[in-house]
């Protein structure tokens, strides 16, 4: 699947310069994912697979982390369950509460993530090179432990 090119507009706003490489890399961390035989995977999964992951959080952390009901989390989880990539069980330290973990399956996946986005990043590097990549890496950890995003 061809994704066409977009038009470069020098006035566009933050928002928009943010999520269409995220969303690029969404795609191909799928694309890839799928590709390497984790087929059940797709692109409304990736609330659930987003960094820091979501071994041993508890659904409504999960769901609150990507900003969406607990019920629509819980749908994926439970798609991501019958697939085999985690299990939700009961939390040891709070009465009804559950925590999810992955198991061997989605550990691969999730490891595979990782393999992905250093490719990622290494085209990055390639396409921008090292300065402006590291420049653009520590302006985004900038922003990441500011009051920005919060």
């Amino acid at each position: 699947m061809s994704i066409p090119k977009l038009p470069v507009d020098k006035s566009m706003l933050i928002g928009a310069l943010l999520r269409v490489p995220a969303h690029a890399i969404h795609r191909r961390l799928i694309a890839e994912l799928n590709a390497a035989g984790f087929d059940e995977l797709r692109l409304a999964h990736i609330p659930v697979l987003q960094f820091p992951g979501p071994d041993g959080q508890r659904p409504t952390a999960l769901a609150e982390r990507a900003g969406m009901s607990k019920q629509a989390m819980n749908q994926l989880l439970r798609s991501l369950e019958d697939s085999g990539y985690l299990l939700r069980s009961d939390s040891p330290d709070a009465g009804r509460s559950r925590i999810v973990r992955f198991t061997k399956r989605g550990h691969a996946a999730y490891a595979r993530i990782h393999d992905i986005l250093r490719q990622i990043e290494s085209e990055w590097i390639s396409e921008l090179g090292l300065k402006d990549f590291t420049q653009l890496k520590t302006l985004l950890l900038k922003v990441w432990d500011s009051p920005l995003v919060r």
